[in-house]
């Protein structure tokens, strides 16, 4: 199953407005969302810095300096729905 995460802050309200977002995707897709809190971490608060929410492929796990990200402060639906569907084990057509 596809993986999206979910870089944020527990008190960003675009963070929320990302996560509400992308539950409206699950109508036509399935996937996991990892959320992650970047307060928790120095190396990801250095990382991402105001630049939150940022909605990264795959789980945190595969957080790499050369991975790029879907979209960041706004959800960017189309390009998320582009990644979901190349990525969804149910589409025979990837």
């Amino acid at each position: 199953m596809p993986a999206l995460t979910l870089y944020g802050r527990a008190y960003c309200h675009l963070c929320e407005d990302m996560k509400v977002a992308l539950e409206s995707l699950r109508r036509d897709f399935s996937f996991v969302l990892h959320e992650i809190d970047v307060d928790a971490d120095p190396a990801l608060q250095d990382r991402f810095g105001e630049l939150v929410p940022v909605l990264m492929p795959g789980p945190p796990a595969a957080l790499q300096a050369d991975v790029t990200e879907l979209c960041h402060y706004f959800l960017d639906e189309t390009a998320v729905r582009v990644w979901l569907a190349a990525h969804d084990p149910a589409n025979p057509s990837r």
